[in-house]
């Protein structure tokens, strides 16, 4: 992953957001629960991903089980 991206998660509220260094001056929601954040400029800088357990469900269970394997 390039070394300006950030990754957190919030297990708490269940949030994950990837970002890359920026100021946000506006956001788009792509879909309910997920939002992509732009600068000044317009440019993409991150993406808000709102109950991401369950949204990414289909993607993570998956990787769990190869990991098992």
């Amino acid at each position: 992953m390039n070394k300006n991206r950030k990754v957190f998660y919030d297990r708490e509220s269940d949030v994950l957001y990837i970002s890359k260094e920026g100021r946000e001056e506006e956001f788009m929601e792509l879909f309910p629960g997920i939002n992509i954040e732009l600068n000044e400029k317009g440019e993409f800088i991150g993406i808000e991903i709102f109950n991401a357990s369950k949204m990414l469900k289909d993607v993570v269970e998956p990787l769990r089980e190869r990991r098992m394997a």
